[in-house]
């Protein structure tokens, strides 16, 4: 009895005598330290289990299909889908909705079967921890006080009953054994309970790696989930780019030649044979084609046009002066010259050459050096504007005017230098360049060409329509009436390219006069 006395004090001071080792340090662990890591798992736990379950984006406790509606993903994926159908296959825009659709189902059926695993493996069991396990611990030890309690009443009223009787040498009766068998009964309690939470706190200390695996189990999932996604968005990523490689309806202005016609499936690009074709047929007589320049919003129209495949012939047949400023335009913005910046300066060396023979077989030495498809649509604009300088009496372009408008869109530099220098010595060295190539076209390349390749071009009449541009101005003008003649009657809005080209000419003018002479 002494001994059990002696226990339940310690019991009642909350400190029961046994130690408990920890799995995670040698040092061992006494039943309060235990206790007070009780309280601690017990908070992270809940507070663990509380964000946890706030990143799970579907509805807990339900089945897939009530869970998959909730689900922003599938959300998503249904607007696409349906997105898709008013699209129509037909549409790039909406094969790739299509395409998009169908991987977000399946990634919001990869995370539903994420989320079911997290909550089953994880989040169950933190709250298992948190609000059943440890809970249950400590009511043990609350219920283990209330016991020490009942046995220290047990006794203290057994010994209360034995100094009665030892007082009055009256031997115990019946009072006072049933007294000692409470007391015994009530140790024997407090025993049971005693080795009840002795056990689940070792078992507590024991199962903290089980714990921590609840974390190394979600760090588990979670990879799996992303690998499987991953998965999903490598396969279906090479067919939306097949998708968007083979899309024949992709701008043209701006992008690298072979690209184009790569994806075209043509030798000559669009804009080319597009513009060539309308102005063989419309343009050929007009005054002053690629000088002079043509309404801002109608090139920008016809620019956009010819960017998604579309050339409304009748339209612009009525307007050869746009059609000649978005052929100019193309040319100019592709991101290497058509001629080349690999051969830039073997252009200007050969333009360099005194003796005209060795010039012209200069010149030819770099043609032949053109890649392919760089040399294909060289030579099928240069028949072209060797038709078109068999016109200059009625259009006034002659090789050397060609040259001087449309030499700086086909050879630039990609050194940046003075922008006078530029308009003048560099220009002139250009058109010693093209004028030449143009003059002996035939020499060049010879044999006929097809310019309509594809046979979808062509034109109504020609009429001329100079009333609405200004002409070539005269070559007896002084330079002064020239350019007053020429901002006088030529339209507000003007094309930027444009608008380089005629500074172009304004400054060769004052170098080299006879360029600008129809009869050169």
């Amino acid at each position: 009895l002494h001994s059990s006395s002696c226990h339940s004090c310690h019991l009642a001071n909350g400190r029961i005598g046994i130690e408990m080792p920890s799995l995670l340090s040698p040092v061992l662990l006494s039943v309060h330290q235990v206790e007070k890591r009780l309280e601690l798992v017990k908070q992270v736990s809940h507070s663990t289990h509380k964000k946890l379950t706030a990143c799970l984006q579907g509805q807990q406790g339900v089945d897939v299909e009530k869970r998959s509606k909730k689900l922003p993903l599938t959300t998503l994926a249904q607007c696409l889908v349906e997105g898709a159908a008013v699209l129509g296959d037909d549409s790039l825009l909406g094969k790739m909705l299509k395409l998009c659709g169908e991987t977000q189902e399946k990634m919001a059926l990869e995370l539903i079967l994420f989320e079911f695993t997290i909550e089953r493996d994880v989040v169950e069991p933190l709250y298992e921890l948190a609000e059943v396990e440890i809970p249950n611990i400590q009511k043990q030890r609350k219920h283990l006080a209330k016991l020490v309690l009942d046995m220290d009443s047990a006794r203290t009223r057994f010994h209360q009953s034995s100094k009665s009787g030892m007082s009055s040498n009256v031997q115990p009766g019946a009072k006072g054994e049933h007294l000692r068998e409470e007391m015994e009964e009530a140790a024997n309690r407090m025993e049971i309970c005693r080795d009840q939470l002795s056990a689940d706190m070792y078992n507590f200390v024991a199962k903290e790696i089980d714990y921590a695996s609840y974390f190394q189990t979600l760090i588990e999932v979670q990879a799996e989930y992303h690998r499987k996604s991953l998965e999903l968005l490598q396969n279906i990523l090479p067919q939306i780019k097949a998708h968007q490689e083979t899309w024949v309806e992709k701008p043209c202005y701006g992008k690298p030649l072979e690209e184009h016609l790569a994806l075209s499936g043509r030798d000559i690009a669009f804009p080319v044979e597009a513009c060539v074709t309308m102005l063989l047929e419309c343009g050929m007589q007009e005054e002053g084609l690629f000088r002079v320049a043509p309404s801002a919003s109608k090139l920008k129209k016809l620019k956009a046009s010819l960017d998604c495949g579309v050339m409304d012939v009748q339209e612009y047949s009525a307007d050869p002066h746009a059609i000649a400023g978005a052929l100019k335009s193309y040319l100019r913005e592709l991101p290497e010259p058509l001629m080349t910046f690999e051969l830039y300066d073997e252009w200007i060396q050969a333009s360099n050459i005194q003796d005209q023979d060795k010039r012209l077989q200069a010149l030819l030495t770099a043609c032949e050096k053109l890649p392919l498809a760089n040399g294909n649509n060289f030579k099928y604009l240069i028949k072209f504007l060797a038709k078109l300088d068999d016109y200059q009496d009625d259009n006034k372009m002659t090789a050397g005017n060609i040259a001087i408008v449309l030499g700086p869109n086909l050879l630039w530099t990609t050194q940046e230098g003075n922008i006078t220098e530029m308009m003048t010595t560099v220009s002139l060295q250009i058109v010693g360049i093209i004028e030449p190539i143009i003059q002996h076209a035939d020499w060049f390349f010879p044999g006929e060409i097809e310019f309509n390749v594809t046979g979808n071009y062509g034109s109504p009449v020609h009429t001329n329509h100079n009333a609405n541009y200004s002409s070539m101005p005269s070559p007896d003008m002084d330079h002064s009436d020239r350019k007053h003649n020429d901002q006088s009657r030529r339209p507000l809005s003007v094309a930027t390219d444009n608008m380089i080209s005629d500074s172009c000419c304004t400054s060769l003018a004052l170098s080299f006069p006879s360029l600008l002479n129809p009869s050169f």
